[in-house]
């Protein structure tokens, strides 16, 4: 099968599917297939029979609308690659900035404690363990599912992963923490028409949904940072852009926090709260 007709079809299917990005994904999807990278693709000529069956069998799936990741079995995020598919939320790019955040604090540290609440695949500390090496990193993850493909990512790295809730975790931890991130559910209930069908009907719920406005989980992360952090000590939290003046809120409300304020992400958009810890 030629190469060129073989990704013309895809990307129809896939647009005619309402899938947000063809192209990338036909192209990831073929790469996949013949087992080398997008920019490689230029190189071939000709796609096996079999080959075009496994990827006509991958171009019908992504345009059900299942996760491109999920197919792929992997993720990039910042400078770490990561496992992923059914049961683990899949990082977004967006998420990159709350951990570059995270990680230019913990560079203004020497043997910074850094921890992620909520951790999911392991992203964030893997890439705060990656981009810091003087850390010391500890994470948690209370969806079982989750926490298997945290540990897979995490192996090696020498994060403490941990398994359990995050508005109960590190009690051992209080008082000694410099930067905490979280990227915790933000999505209010109400909001299920809104979510893109790869978001909702793929991911996890308990990674997605936070009560009637949203910010439940967020509630339960200040409440957490304020018990685990240093005075002095960071935290960040990733919110839905339509909360950045409510997120705020959470953390200006209580009067445990100063410097607190709102960062936009990649486009533009209100995307996490961080705040200091003043008492």
């Amino acid at each position: 099968m030629d190469r060129r007709a073989l990704l013309a079809d895809a990307v129809r299917r896939l647009t005619d599917a309402g899938v947000a990005s063809p192209v990338a994904d036909a192209e990831t999807l073929l790469a996949h297939v013949l087992r080398t990278d997008r920019n490689r693709l230029l190189l071939v000529d000709e796609v096996s029979s079999q080959q075009s069956e496994e990827y006509d069998a991958l171009v019908a799936r992504r345009a059900g609308r299942e996760p491109l990741q999920h197919l792929t079995g992997t993720a990039y995020f910042r400078h770490v690659e990561l496992a992923v598919g059914p049961g683990v939320f899949v990082p977004r790019p967006e998420t990159e900035v709350l951990a570059g955040w995270a990680v230019d604090h913990a560079l203004e540290i020497e043997h910074p404690v850094v921890v992620d609440l909520g951790t999911g695949s392991g992203a964030m500390a893997k890439s705060i363990a990656h981009e810091v090496p003087g850390a010391q990193v500890h994470a948690v993850e209370l969806d079982e599912s989750a926490h298997a493909y945290a540990t897979r990512n995490l192996e090696g790295t020498g994060v403490d992963l941990r398994l359990g809730d995050l508005g109960a975790a590190f009690d051992d931890l209080a008082g000694t923490v410099d930067v905490i991130v979280s990227n915790p559910p933000y999505i209010p209930m109400d909001a299920w028409e809104s979510v893109t069908a790869e978001v909702r009907d793929h991911d996890p719920a308990l990674a997605l949904w936070s009560g009637e406005d949203g910010l439940d989980a967020i509630r339960v992360v200040e409440r957490r940072a304020a018990l685990l952090l240093k005075v002095g000590g960071v935290v960040g939290v990733e919110h839905a852009d339509i909360q950045g003046e409510s997120a705020q809120a959470v953390f200006a409300s209580t009067g445990h926090w100063t410097d607190v304020r709102d960062h936009p992400d990649l486009a533009g958009r209100p995307r996490f709260v961080t705040a200091r810890l003043a008492r």
